[in-house]
């Protein structure tokens, strides 16, 4: 274990340099007996669907020294990809986080380099996740203080809204944690009353099976349910942050990797029937829209 102390105002500087919005530490520690047994009533009731990898791995969800032996700090980062609309008029729509590059490479290669500068400066051991580690993210950006978990499950963070992504830096060095962020929603329900699925449960926990963004990403059914009506939208749902308060003045992004990219922006629905496997490769290379597979996005605009 590192003894070095880090210095928090450099730390934030860096953290700025990379593009986040938001940078907080929490104590590396097994998560509160609350949230465990949430997460465990959330799988036990089937809330995550067909994402069996949820459901693994759970003691490291518990606790993040399993991700890195000797982690003494969490650092929870958050990045905005607001970019404003797109000028090109389409008659579909993806999820905003997705019109760019993929935020898993984006967000890694920022973070390595201020994972880079603790290991240089204190000698400690440092772990880079984003988004794919069994970490309760959202827990711990609440316990380092960078934000609230709302109602709809995604983090608000005060100053630039929910339209963020997360990553944390896990490290053996010993840094001054934040304080928890307190902050709630408080008796808003404009996302509950909004989402088409009714898929917002109330206690900041989403039903998978009725979320428009788990089915039209995450699913491998063959066909949607019987009567849904996507709309435009063939891929994730921002309703629930469309209508939030928090994001009536959104921080745009400074992230040039974010930006909407037209080949995709551009895409009608006749294209995605009409395209073939190879255009998919080119017009999604670098994108987080591979995910959903050209097969997944073909049955999204067809099945309604």
């Amino acid at each position: 274990m590192s003894s070095v102390s880090l210095d928090k105002n450099e730390l934030q500087r860096r953290a700025y340099g990379v593009g986040a919005v938001a940078c907080g530490v929490a104590r590396c520690e097994p998560v509160g007996a609350s949230a465990e047994e949430e997460f465990v009533c959330w799988l036990e009731s089937g809330c995550h669907a067909s994402m069996d990898y949820m459901a693994r791995h759970t003691d490291l969800r518990m606790d993040p020294e399993g991700l890195l032996p000797g982690c003494r700090s969490v650092i929870s980062f958050a990045f905005s990809y607001f970019y404003p609309d797109a000028t090109v008029e389409s008659d579909v729509v993806f999820a905003r986080y997705a019109l760019g590059d993929d935020y898993h490479d984006v967000i890694r290669r920022r973070l390595g380099e201020v994972a880079q500068w603790i290991s240089e400066t204190t000698g400690a051991e440092t772990r880079v996740c984003v988004d794919t580690a069994p970490l309760l993210e959202r827990y711990w950006a609440v316990r380092a203080g960078i934000g609230f978990r709302g109602l709809n499950g995604l983090l608000i963070v005060p100053e630039a809204g929910s339209w963020v992504l997360l990553g944390e830096i896990l490290t053996s060095a010993v840094i001054e944690p934040d304080r928890p962020n307190k902050e709630s929603c408080g008796e808003c329900r404009r996302c509950q009353v909004a989402c088409p699925g009714k898929s917002i449960n109330g206690d900041g926990t989403i039903d998978s099976r009725r979320c428009r963004s788990y089915l039209t990403i995450e699913s491998r059914e063959e066909r949607l349910p019987e009567g849904l009506n996507l709309g435009k939208r063939i891929y994730g749902c921002d309703i629930c942050q469309e209508v939030c308060p928090w994001n009536r003045k959104p921080l745009v992004s400074t992230i040039s990797e974010f930006a909407p990219r037209n080949e995709i922006v551009a895409l009608s629905r006749q294209d995605i029937v009409e395209m073939d496997q190879e255009r998919f490769s080119a017009v999604f290379r670098k994108s987080a829209i591979k995910r959903a597979k050209l097969s997944g996005l073909r049955r999204n605009v067809i099945s309604h």
